[in-house]
């Protein structure tokens, strides 16, 4: 699996190199001292997984990851555990506090190895499937979620918002781009305002000038525009 370190305390992230050695299935392929050199590195490398630090200078861990289009599998590492609860609630793969130990880091490897998205050799241009994880942030709360669980998302001003569970945080991007990000085979664009799940679609029926309405699991409606009717229904083999 690759991995990429991002501390910005040049020892914090040798000592997690070295703890690492004993873990030959994890291969460090960079390091970054902040966000931004993490961002850049992550569209070079496309690593599976990130060992990353919350608090740093200028962006933080949760800001970065708010700002990737599909989240890598996440372990926080960092020496403020009030942030604990919060690494959990978006549900990472495991918190190590600082100094790190060598059997709670062996814990944090084993989930990870467990987790059975692991995927290797993905192109930075890849389609974003039903496996994939966004990294969604609204006010203090935070999630990670896998797309197969986003049964709908819904143009809202410069925003979209992204309906799952009970949730509906929202989050600052145009449909458009969101859209081209999307596997066509998963996810279908409705109408101008609405994006939805294909997996989710529990009935269909016929509305009103030749456009569709289709009802997702859980009771969502979402109204097919005709233009996009007959694309639909040939995606659904109707």
């Amino acid at each position: 699996m690759k991995a990429l370190i991002i501390d910005d305390e040049r020892l914090a992230r040798k000592e997690l190199t070295t703890l690492l050695e004993a873990h030959p299935s994890i291969e460090i392929v960079g390091e970054a001292m902040n966000a931004d050199e993490a961002e850049k590195l992550i569209e070079e490398l496309n690593p599976d997984l990130l060992f990353l630090d919350i608090q740093m200078p200028g962006r933080t861990g949760f800001q970065l990851l708010e700002s990737l289009d599909s989240a890598p599998m996440v372990v926080f590492t960092t020496a403020y555990d009030q942030h604990a609860l919060k690494a959990f609630e978006v549900n990472a793969l495991d918190y190590l506090l600082k100094p790190i130990v060598a059997e709670r880091l062996s814990e944090a490897v084993h989930k990870v190895m467990e987790k059975e998205r692991i995927k290797s050799g993905r192109s930075g241009e890849k389609k974003l499937g039903l496996e994939d994880q966004v990294f969604v942030k609204d006010g203090e709360r935070c999630w990670f979620v896998t797309l197969s669980n986003v049964r709908m998302f819904e143009s809202d001003g410069n925003y979209i918002k992204v309906y799952f569970d009970t949730n509906r945080p929202m989050i600052h991007k145009s449909l458009n781009a969101l859209d081209e990000k999307l596997d066509e085979r998963a996810f279908f664009r409705a109408s101008r305002k609405h994006i939805v799940n294909l997996s989710w679609v529990e009935g269909i029926e016929p509305w009103f000038n030749g456009g569709l309405m289709v009802k997702l699991r859980g009771g969502d409606k979402v109204e097919v525009s005709r233009r996009q009717a007959a694309k639909f229904k040939d995606m659904m083999s109707l």
